[in-house]
């Protein structure tokens, strides 16, 4: 894998093909390989990036220092310059989606588009939402804390497939890559503490495309209407037969929709 200085970090990265570039961004507790299957599938007519966050894969975080939604937003954006990326379209995945929310809100001039799958955005929506999510992240933080991420890894995995009533089969151990219990612990304090971020959705002025799995957890789904009503131009679609990891579920329809998405925004390439 090649590698790009990003401010105080190395970033690892795979790239693939030739055209637009599309950068994807993955969630928690993973790493660039979660978009193995969008690389071949995009690489063929696009740039098509996936990187390792701080402190995941490859990408160390000196001195395994906490982080926020904020600094992996802004390590985006350093990234974005090294390779000096024209106007990307952004697909983030979860926790991806959270710091592609943030670099749009910011950065939408140096955008092409934006995909925003299985995420949430950082407001509370309701008195349920904020007791549902600030339990779920607490829990998950405490319960890795505690047994080390290696013996937690199966039963956060567990507990997300109970979440969507067993009816998707891609969370499982095998996966997800092993991690550092220190790593595990930032990543998911950042996802923890994204409430405390400030995203002004209407400052996201690119085409964007909401992806949520039909099967996805109440915690994540109910928060596709706050981005439907937030965003100016905006498209929300279900990915059917899908939960919260619907790239790794459904990656036929979810490729698809990206496709036409992207033929809808594509632009000349300068």
């Amino acid at each position: 894998m090649p590698t790009v200085q990003t401010g105080d970090i190395e970033t690892h990265y795979e790239q693939r093909g030739t055209g637009p570039p599309i950068v994807f961004v993955h969630g928690a507790l993973s790493d660039h390989t979660a978009a193995a299957q969008q690389l071949r599938a995009f690489g063929d007519d696009y740039t098509a990036i996936a990187y390792d966050l701080r402190g995941h894969g490859r990408t160390t975080n000196p001195h395994d220092t906490a982080y926020s939604i904020d600094q992996l937003a802004e390590d985006l954006h350093e990234f974005v310059d090294a390779l000096g990326l024209n106007r990307p379209v952004l697909c983030g995945v979860s926790m991806g989606g959270m710091i592609a929310q943030v670099y749009a809100s910011r950065y939408p001039d140096r955008l092409g588009g934006l995909v925003l799958a299985d995420t949430f955005t950082p407001t509370f929506v309701s008195r349920r939402d904020r007791i549902e999510r600030t339990v779920l992240t607490n829990v998950l933080v405490g319960l890795v804390r505690v047994v080390g991420y290696g013996r937690a890894r199966a039963l956060v995995l567990w507990f997300g497939r109970k979440l969507e009533g067993d009816n998707t089969s891609s969370l499982r151990v095998e996966a997800f890559p092993e991690m550092d219990t220190v790593a595990a612990v930032n990543s998911l304090q950042a996802v923890a503490s994204f409430h405390e971020t400030d995203v002004d959705l209407a400052a996201i002025t690119v085409p964007t495309l909401v992806l949520y799995g039909e099967h996805e957890a109440s915690v994540v789904s109910r928060h596709a209407s706050t981005l439907a009503a937030g965003i100016p131009d905006v498209t929300v679609r279900e990915v059917p037969d899908a939960g919260h990891a619907s790239p790794w579920d459904n990656p036929a329809f979810f490729e698809r929709a990206i496709r036409e998405f992207l033929a809808q925004v594509e632009r000349p390439t300068d």
